[in-house]
């Protein structure tokens, strides 16, 4: 996708049985703002009900004949799945739908990840990723698989396929990046080593949550921070100072629903920072309608990547964008949650005896300077703990 010239994107979900309509829609909006982050434009939703995706088509043939109809109408330039496809169902796909490219969830994430790589490390694992994800799919991407590279060398004269002389270059690269990655990782870890046993705080979160703009507040640094997703790749390392107790503050790549396995894979490393900290701030944009979902997603990931058993600091940040619907009395429906004030939901959280929590906003500097307190009462703890004789510092 290109950032400077816009193009229109449709958008297919299918909802099962057991699926929360409302979560599918919600699973739709959030692909859009992916592919409006790629630099497209969203234009429609389909959605269809059915009891499984189709083997070959994921849909089946009447919604598929619908949306290539008006895909040619509206002259749309992708169609984009919000589940993984195979190679096979894509290229079927691609048959009845004309349209410049028909991607899924995690090839637009990939594309949004290859897009706001900066340094060669983050490049390397992007492209990783991307090998990982494009392997088993080869044999569905092409269409010339009866071609033949004959050669010397080659046995019974018979040549390699196509498909398995790219497959072997596929696997080739991807030994050649996991090479160079592991070196880098070397070097990363020989930095993370010298850095001491200074106390680590790592900012967690779902994308877009404002995880940068509260580094740049706590930090007072420069970090890239902007309202799109997966602004940061790169891991930001500051050192910080609060009351002569210094501390290191981290921000990390943001988690998604359905993050793909690959980009998991491929940035373990990067990740690193979050395994190795003292101390995790989960971020949540209580803004977000969906936000408890979201926190339940980071919560899942943290597991995966065996990072669920640190003292978490959870901060709900946009305060100054929560709104709530107000509750119309003589209705028949009860409460939800969408009715609930802010104060009403800071006192069921608090009340809740989850995680320790406040409730800022970084943008507007709501609530930073307690904030600041609580890191400090946490850093220090710790701190004390590893400089016992240093304990006049505070």
């Amino acid at each position: 996708m290109n950032e400077t010239q816009t193009e229109k994107a449709v958008f297919v979900g299918i909802i099962r049985p057991q699926d929360d309509e409302r979560k599918v829609k919600e699973y739709l909006d959030e692909l859009e703002f992916l592919a409006e982050t790629a630099g497209a434009t969203g234009d429609r939703k389909f959605v269809q009900r059915v009891d499984r995706p189709d083997n070959a088509t994921y849909i089946r043939s009447g919604k598929l004949e619908e949306i290539a109809s008006y895909c040619e109408e509206n002259s749309i330039t992708y169609v984009i799945f919000d589940d993984e496809l195979t190679g096979m169902q894509q290229r079927n796909i691609e048959k009845v739908i004309k349209c410049s490219a028909v991607i899924d969830r995690t090839s637009l994430i990939l594309e949004i990840f290859a897009q706001r790589a900066k340094s060669s490390y983050a490049k390397m694992q992007v492209e990783l990723a991307r090998y990982n994800y494009m392997l088993p799919r080869l044999a569905g991407m092409w269409t010339h698989l009866e071609r033949q590279r004959g050669g010397r060398g080659t046995r019974g004269g018979m040549g390699e396929t196509q498909i398995e002389v790219d497959r072997r270059i596929v696997k080739e690269r991807i030994t050649k990046l996991k090479e160079d990655l592991k070196k880098v990782d070397r070097q990363m870890a020989t930095q993370r080593s010298n850095r001491g046993s200074m106390v680590r705080l790592a900012l967690v979160g779902y994308t877009n949550v404002g995880k940068s703009t509260l580094m740049n507040v706590l930090a007072k640094s420069d970090v890239f921070a902007e309202n799109k997703l997966f602004a940061t790749l790169d891991t930001t390392v500051r050192k910080v100072v609060i009351e002569n107790v210094p501390f290191l503050l981290s921000d990390t790549v943001g988690f998604i629903r359905k993050l793909p396995t690959q980009l998991v894979e491929a940035f373990k490393s990067t990740l690193d920072e979050v395994r190795e900290a003292d101390i995790l701030a989960h971020v949540v944009d209580i803004s977000a309608p969906d936000f408890e979902d979201q926190m339940k997603t980071v919560e899942q990931t943290l597991l995966d990547i065996g990072a669920s058993n640190k003292p978490v600091y959870v901060i709900f940040n946009k305060i100054d964008a929560y709104k709530c619907e107000p509750y119309d009395e003589f209705s028949l429906q009860p409460p939800s949650k969408e009715n609930r004030t802010l104060e009403e939901l800071k006192n069921s959280w608090i009340a809740s005896e989850k995680s320790p929590c406040i409730f800022i906003s970084a943008t507007n500097k709501i609530g930073i300077e307690k904030l600041r307190n609580d890191i400090y009462k946490m850093v220090a703890e710790i701190h004390a703990g590893r400089y016992p004789f240093n304990n006049f510092l505070w």
